[in-house]
């Protein structure tokens, strides 16, 4: 393991109050409780988000919207989103909206308010840009359990790390991805894409907060390493168990937002 990977593991473990205790869990219930930390804590929840985008020249953009979930089962797998754009000007009252099928293509959508026109993205586009940034489409809700398989390949004090390898190659362009995961929260630090042996894609925890009893992920970033450019996401106002109506989460409410759970 690089110096440079054990000393950011070191300083984001600082974040953690939590105790680590030795568990001996099987890959299928590690990336049960990974999934279920990172997409799926409360029943519901809403955060107002900072998105900056630095392009390899220091050139900088920013985003802000709100992002709205709703689990709509309890065996973490339906689950839908809404995410409202405020500003700038450009992106003000877009809405990206996801239903989550496991098992199936997820439902999305897309609504451009300048055009006035709800655009369907098709599964093949999932793994692209979300609004310019380095994040891609599929970040934003995840990626199907099934999708993959894990395989545990360290197990160090504070850390699970688990090889991902698509069982579709043809439909991402990587080959794989390592995940760190802090043991005591199922929190992944660090997430590092492949392709022809290399680490092109990182994604790293930068904050992480107790919020209602909830470790959660307050600020992260993505790197692409071939381009030079990163986003940082920063999570404010966060909350969960706010009894988000599901009526919400229709093609109705994405010309007309639900103002009431938007500030």
């Amino acid at each position: 393991m690089k110096t440079s990977l054990v000393g950011l593991l070191i300083a984001i473990a600082a974040l953690w109050t939590a105790p680590v205790f030795a568990q001996d869990l099987s890959v299928g219930e590690i990336v049960k409780k990974t999934n279920h930390a990172v997409y799926y804590q409360g029943k519901d929840g809403r955060a107002r988000v900072k998105m900056t985008i630095t392009d390899s020249q220091g050139r900088t953009r920013t985003r802000e919207f709100t992002i709205l979930r709703l689990n709509t089962d309890t065996r973490d797998e339906e689950q839908k989103f809404y995410v409202y754009f405020h500003r700038p000007a450009d992106v003000r009252e877009m809405v990206f909206m996801v239903w989550k099928h496991v098992g199936g293509d997820d439902d999305r959508w897309l609504y451009l308010p300048a055009l006035d026109v709800v655009k369907r993205i098709a599964a093949s586009d999932e793994r692209t840009s979300f609004v310019g940034s380095d994040f891609f489409y599929e970040d934003v809700s995840g990626r199907g359990l099934d999708e993959d398989t894990h395989e545990l390949v360290d197990t160090t004090n504070n850390y699970y790390v688990l090889k991902n390898t698509p069982k579709d190659p043809s439909a991402v362009e990587f080959d794989s991805y390592t995940m760190y995961i802090h043991k005591a929260t199922f929190i992944p630090v660090k997430v590092e894409y492949e392709k022809n042996g290399t680490v092109y894609r990182v994604s790293e925890a930068l904050k992480v907060e107790d919020i209602q009893g909830h470790k959660t992920v307050t600020k992260s970033r993505m790197k692409d390493l071939n381009s030079g450019s990163e986003t940082v996401l920063e999570y404010a106002s966060v909350s969960y168990d706010v009894g988000l109506p599901e009526a919400i989460f229709t093609e109705r409410y994405l010309r007309k937002a639900p103002r009431k759970y938007l500030e």
